[in-house]
């Protein structure tokens, strides 16, 4: 069976491994292409070296940065808008490119809360929900490249059952996790025999591991069977691209 190859699309240097790193790695190394795009930090910072490293141990090629700036964090982009500032238009046509020269089978991104609610993860979910709808349509953005329609959206998220842990984890430090309700997850990966990759792609960021207040730098601070807990599964909401045969004809509830 031919394994789906995989675009995930994140705001940051790190979202990738933390959303999304263990399903990364379990793809790769079933021989799938994989690839991430991230919409912040210039390339020539040192986040984006760090990021490289992280995608080598993931199996997911060169990093891809749009390079706009950190919401809070204007030198991360010095002489970029910030991602929230830049024109949507012009956000969705970066994105667009990078589908249809990669074209990936299935995209990954945030869920519409960006589950911490950080503005550049939600813009980055709004960004991308409309990307892969226009990718696939020739009269948009034909500078962009030829068409092309991913199968499949998957969004991050986490389920109100499946989050204490890592709610409490961050919840230490006056932050909050977003959840959504269970039935809205309809993929829940056991990423456990790559648990080790994801780790140390997370470590691999390390000017956010050396942040206390930082996800890297809680999760660093935890005894490893706690850690492992945390990022032991991932969760996603599926959202199909591409027509069912036989399905309906008509609009049903």
């Amino acid at each position: 069976m031919t394994v789906p190859s995989l675009m995930g699309v994140f705001a940051h240097p790190d979202d990738e491994s933390l959303a999304a790193g263990g399903v990364l790695a379990q793809h790769a190394a079933a021989g799938a292409h994989t690839a991430v795009v991230t919409a912040t930090w210039s390339p020539d910072s040192h986040r984006a070296g760090e990021l490289a490293e992280a995608l080598r141990i993931l199996g997911a090629g060169e990093p891809r940065m749009l390079g706009y700036a950190d919401h809070r964090i204007p030198s991360s982009a010095p002489g970029q808008p910030r991602l929230c500032d830049a024109p949507l238009d012009e956000a969705v046509e970066r994105v667009v490119a990078h589908l249809r020269a990669f074209h990936p089978d299935i995209v990954l991104t945030h869920d519409a809360y960006g589950s911490s609610g950080h503005p550049d993860h939600i813009r980055t979910h709004q960004v991308v929900l409309l990307a892969v709808h226009a990718a696939g349509l020739e009269d948009l953005y034909p500078q962009a490249g030829p068409p092309w329609q991913p199968s499949a959206l998957c969004l991050s998220a986490h389920p109100h059952s499946g989050a204490r842990d890592l709610g409490d984890l961050v919840a230490g430090v006056g932050k909050r996790l977003r959840t959504v309700p269970d039935d809205m997850i309809t993929a829940t990966i056991d990423v456990r025999p790559w648990i080790a990759q994801k780790w140390a792609a997370i470590h691999a960021h390390q000017s956010e591991a050396a942040r206390a207040r930082s996800l890297p730098g809680l999760l660093s601070g935890l005894p490893a069977r706690a850690r492992e807990r945390i990022l032991a599964t991932e969760w996603f909401i599926r959202h199909e691209l591409t027509p069912t045969p036989g399905g309906p004809r008509e609009l049903t509830a």
